[in-house]
C-alpha cells in the first residue's frame, strides 16, 4: 500500500485482503464493502471526494449491478435520463427549490457556482488548463493529463473561466 499511496483497513485470507473492508485510493476516494481475493467482490460502495457515491454489486473487481447517486441526491439513470435535456433544462436543485428570478439564472448545479481560474475549464473534477492540458483538483492538486478527446471534450462542453475582465473598466 506503501508504494502505491492507497490505504486498506480490513481482513486479510492468505495473505489477501479479503472480508468486510475499507480501501482508500490516493485520490481520497473509499470503498467500503466485501472484497475477495483482493478485488472488490460483493456489496460495496465508492465514495468520492465531491460527496457523490456509487452503490454496487461487485464480482471479481468488476460491477455486476450498480446506482450512482451525486452529491445533491439526484440518481443517475441509465434509461429515461433526463435531466438538464433539452426539454428540461433545469438543474436538479432548481427541480427541488424552484427557479430564481429573472435576471439571477444558475450557472451551474451547485450555487453559487465555483470560480474558474483565468482561462480555465470547470471539468467537474476539478479544473482544466488546455496550454498544459492539465486537470487538478479543486484544492488545485494534479489529478491527471488529458488526452486529446478530453481536450476537445471539455472545450467544447465545459464552464471556463474568463479570459478578461467583462464590464465597464473601473475609473481610477
Amino acid at each position: 500500500m506503501e508504494y502505491t499511496g492507497s490505504q486498506y483497513i480490513g481482513e486479510f485470507v492468505d495473505g489477501r485482503m479479503e472480508g468486510d473492508a475499507e480501501y482508500i485510493l490516493p485520490t481520497e476516494t473509499k470503498y467500503v464493502g466485501e472484497m475477495k481475493d483482493g478485488m472488490f467482490h460483493g456489496q460495496g460502495t465508492l465514495y468520492f471526494p465531491n460527496g457523490s457515491r456509487f452503490d454496487a454489486v461487485w464480482e471479481k473487481g468488476l460491477v455486476v449491478k450498480g446506482t450512482y447517486t451525486f452529491s445533491d441526491g439526484l440518481q443517475y439513470n441509465t434509461e429515461n435520463w433526463h435531466y438538464c435535456d433539452s426539454y428540461d433544462r433545469r438543474f436538479y436543485t432548481e427541480i427541488c427549490y424552484g427557479l430564481k428570478p429573472a435576471g439571477i439564472s444558475q450557472l451551474t448545479n451547485m450555487d453559487p457556482p465555483r470560480k474558474i481560474p483565468p482561462s480555465c475549464y470547470d471539468c467537474g473534477d476539478g479544473f482544466y488548463n488546455p496550454n498544459t492540458r492539465i486537470v487538478k483538483d479543486y484544492k488545485y492538486r494534479f489529478l491527471r493529463n488529458a488526452d486529446d478527446d478530453e481536450h476537445e471534450w471539455i472545450v467544447r462542453t465545459c464552464r471556463k473561466g474568463l479570459d478578461e475582465t467583462t464590464g465597464p473598466e473601473p475609473q481610477s
